[in-house]
């Protein structure tokens, strides 16, 4: 097999220029990479901002799209051992939204004994992401934590991961998706515009007018606020907002960076990601499922906030 079906963004003009494709090239995995047989491919924020161009070192159109899949490993590139070939994974790469991708092997996770490669997705990108925002925000049990954006896939794991951690959890999500969040365990759902108090901690991956409102929950001093999105559009801060009117601590994550940056980090994460899987904290995803046909839907409704926790895509 040569070629394959597959999303192709032919501009940045958003999800309305996203396109099944059945001509692409099967992709071949170069050293220290797996092609992967995808059977759920996960849909993320990033894609929208990489369908109209906004995505930091984004691929320029036209370009096979989507970074996050689980499936079976197929063919193994140099040097790959682990995994083998037969085995279910779920990690990273370019081109997703696709019958077959290449990822880096070093970044492909086993998925977990009893769930399905539907129910994986959002592993790597959701649970360690919100994993890492908690740690790196240096939670303690007992603190108060905002988490923006709560009815989410990063959001909904980091509610569940907080209250486990023994903190009291505020969650801010559109109408029509508090239940969703109480279900989680919050102690509080709040809209976007309501007043949160104070938190020890922010999770905050909204940007536009809801940094403001993050920055200002964090206690004085002592607060933190851990920025992992820009959903809502690029917000500055000010060397004068932290010495003069914040006085608070803002720490950036993107899981990316801390990967390649931050590797033995990043293994502590997998190392608790993996007790917390079998502690039944982290537990088998729901995702709401598409074909791959509706990808530029289930993008679009995305962007319009019409959706809740995890999106797939079914080649």
């Amino acid at each position: 097999m040569t070629s394959m079906r597959a999303l192709r963004q032919e501009s940045a003009n958003g999800p309305e220029d996203l396109h099944l494709v059945t001509d692409a090239p099967v992709p071949v995995p170069g050293p220290g990479e797996i092609l992967l047989k995808v059977t759920a491919a996960g849909v993320n924020f990033a894609d929208v901002m990489q369908t109209r161009g906004t995505y930091e070192d984004g691929p320029e159109a036209p370009y096979v799209a989507g970074f996050e899949a689980a499936g079976e490993v197929v063919a193994l590139g140099e040097g790959v051992t682990v995994p083998a070939v037969g085995d279910h994974v779920v990690g990273t790469g370019g081109g997703a939204f696709a019958e077959y991708m290449v990822m880096p092997a070093s970044g492909a996770v086993p998925v977990p004994e009893g769930w399905s490669d539907e129910q994986a997705i959002g592993l790597i990108l959701n649970w360690v992401t919100a994993l890492a925002a908690l740690k790196l925000g240096r939670l303690a049990a007992g603190e108060t934590v905002l988490v923006q954006a709560a009815a989410g896939g990063v959001g909904q794991a980091a509610v569940r991961l907080a209250k486990h951690y023994g903190a009291t959890v505020i969650g801010t999500a559109s109408p029509g998706k508090h239940d969703v969040v109480r279900s989680l365990g919050a102690d509080r759902v709040l809209g976007y515009g309501d007043d949160p108090g104070t938190a020890d901690l922010v999770l905050e991956s909204v940007g536009g007018t809801a940094f403001a409102a993050s920055l200002a929950a964090a206690k004085r001093v002592t607060g933190r606020v851990v920025v992992y999105g820009v959903a809502g559009g690029e917000v500055a801060i000010t060397n004068r907002d932290l010495n003069f009117r914040q006085q608070i601590h803002v720490i950036g994550l993107h899981l990316g960076v801390l990967i390649e940056h931050a590797p033995a980090i990043f293994a502590e994460l997998m190392d608790e990601l993996r007790a917390l899987i079998a502690a039944g904290v982290c537990v088998p995803g729901t995702p709401a499922v598409y074909d791959l046909a509706d990808g530029p839907k289930a993008l679009a409704e995305l962007e319009a906030r019409a959706t809740s926790g995890k999106l797939v895509l079914r080649p």
